[in-house]
């Protein structure tokens, strides 16, 4: 078995990553995510008050 050696040439663009992208989309997805959250929160909110109001006893007599 021969050892040869060999030049290679590497150009700096193929190594070259554009994440310019990638924080707007992480953000988007993050407000989204926190946007959905809030609204789950505030439905079972209503639902944890329609139930108590719907438990509470209104016979003050």
């Amino acid at each position: 078995m021969a050892k040869a050696k060999t030049d290679i040439e590497l150009d700096e663009d193929d190594f070259l990553v554009e994440d310019d992208d990638a924080p707007e989309t992480e953000t988007g997805n993050t407000k989204a995510s926190l946007t959905k959250r809030r609204q789950i929160d505030n439905y079972l909110e209503e639902r944890r008050l329609q139930k108590q109001l719907s438990d509470y006893d209104f016979d003050l007599d």
